[in-house]
């Protein structure tokens, strides 16, 4: 079942309140209606959430509580209208949270279309979608939110970026020789990371081969004998397991002896102790790894 109730302790994780403060809003100023279990523990519905969200976001910008607790839901609405920078990025991750938690579909949407009219997608991605994963991920890991819910926003996220490469390869030629493949190694299933990286070559005219995810590190010989000046990219966040990644490494020389063909390896299973040899280079930051993307 998805998750429609919430504890005092989801609603302190998600808005960013202290649950102190929560129930002293509640006492205080009668902020929020919760349900009581037969033990007496606070339960809110998603009505409740809602509403916390948007007052969490005016009472961080300077306003009153006091004041807050006194208005509708038409008068918090515009006043966050009149109080909203354009694309403002706290207020954005809160509507994001509200699709998220509706599986609201249309919303996430018109929202992140409001936002590339002004904004590019680069910016987008980097400064409110990774945001929005980082503090969806976390939510996930304390049990505040449902798997439905993460996988709801990330499959939005990838199809935004599919939809934005698409987009890219029917208004342009590559202009540039190299080539470079996509892939994930075995195991490893999360490509958000990925296709941007795809994207980002993309728009700098680059060929792409996209391979996707959970690819046996084997099958990367059919392409070098396709394309033996292949630049290969990929990701390492929980694969290979138990220090595996030295192996990984000499399979991938062994593939690539009689190739010039390069492996760029990105992500925290990145060992620093291992050397970075001439056809592999290391980048355990993702932010280091977009710098050189951008500077290519």
């Amino acid at each position: 079942m998805v998750k429609t109730q919430f504890g005092i302790k989801d609603l302190e994780n998600l808005s960013n309140v202290k649950a102190h403060t929560i129930r002293i809003w509640e006492k205080r100023f009668n902020l929020l209606s919760p349900e009581r279990t037969d033990t007496n523990i606070r339960v809110y519905n998603l009505e409740n959430l809602k509403k916390l969200l948007n007052i969490a976001y005016l009472y961080h910008g300077g306003h009153k509580i006091s004041s807050l607790a006194n208005l509708g839901p038409a008068q918090i609405q515009s006043l966050i209208k009149d109080s909203l920078i354009q694309g403002d990025t706290n207020y954005v991750l809160q509507v994001f949270k509200s699709a998220m938690f509706e599986f609201n579909g249309n919303l996430f949407d018109q929202t992140l279309n409001k936002l590339l009219k002004d904004r590019s997608f680069t910016d987008v991605f980097l400064q409110i979608l990774i945001p929005l994963l980082e503090e969806i991920g976390v939510l996930w890991h304390t049990g505040t939110i449902d798997p439905s819910h993460e996988h709801f926003i990330s499959e939005k996220i990838r199809h935004i970026i599919i939809e934005q490469s698409h987009n890219l390869g029917l208004q342009s030629i590559p202009q540039k020789n190299s080539t470079f493949a996509l892939y994930l190694p075995y195991g490893e299933i999360h490509d958000i990371g990925l296709l941007f990286a795809n994207y980002k070559l993309l728009k700098k005219g680059y060929s792409t081969i996209y391979l996707g995810a959970n690819l046996p590190i084997e099958s990367l010989k059919y392409v070098v004998h396709q394309k033996p000046n292949i630049t290969f990219i990929s990701y390492f966040t929980i694969q290979p397991e138990n220090g595996g990644l030295k192996t990984y490494l000499e399979e991938f020389q062994n593939i690539s002896k009689e190739s010039p063909c390069q492996l760029w390896m990105v992500g925290r299973k990145i060992d620093l102790d291992l050397k970075e040899k001439k056809n592999i280079k290391f980048f355990p930051q993702i932010k280091s790894f977009i710098s050189h993307l951008e500077n290519l």
